[in-house]
């Protein structure tokens, strides 16, 4: 006995072990991303309060709802590409979507623990940058995986003008 109910392929029930273990390791990896960023902004809401910021600047208690859900959905989409082909097939792609996630890393030190908001500014337009190819890369491996991107996309497109009026105001 082999403990596989009768008509499923063992390979099949690995695979989709694998699988799944995939997507627990890309959620820890932007998890671990997320915490890191928050560790680097502990007194981010009161550093945010305390800007000159545009009357369409979001309250500080958004951020971390936003922020929560869209690691979910940029960890979900590496899985889609991830799942139908090897590390070694989808290098490019996932090498993309790691430079974007490091821009993404580096960005809330340089705005809150450093108060440099222009070099801030030019971190998130290059993780704009990087996010928009790994969403074209994405897009030849899975249509889903590059939805999913979209609202994160357009949430750093947000920060960033965000970031520019902050720069702006505060210089």
């Amino acid at each position: 006995m082999t403990g596989v109910p009768p008509g499923q392929d063992p390979r099949s029930r690995s695979a989709s072990r694998r699988s799944f273990l995939v997507l627990l390791l890309l959620l820890a990896v932007c998890y671990t991303v997320a915490a890191l960023g928050g560790l680097a902004a502990s007194d981010s809401a009161g550093t945010y309060r305390s800007l000159d910021r545009p009357d369409w600047a979001p309250p500080s208690w958004l951020f971390g709802p936003v922020w929560t859900v869209l690691y979910a959905t940029i960890a979900f989409s590496a899985w889609l590409v991830l799942r139908r082909r090897s590390l070694a097939r989808t290098r490019t792609e996932i090498g993309f979507w790691s430079v974007q996630l490091a821009f993404n890393l580096a960005w809330t030190p340089l705005f809150f623990s450093a108060g440099r908001y222009g070099l801030a500014f030019l971190d998130i337009c290059l993780l704009l940058a990087a996010l928009g190819a790994t969403m074209v890369l994405f897009r030849r491996r899975s249509t889903a995986a590059a939805l999913l991107l979209v609202p994160y996309a357009l949430w750093v497109l947000y920060a960033a003008a965000l970031n520019f009026a902050i720069w702006r105001l505060n210089a």
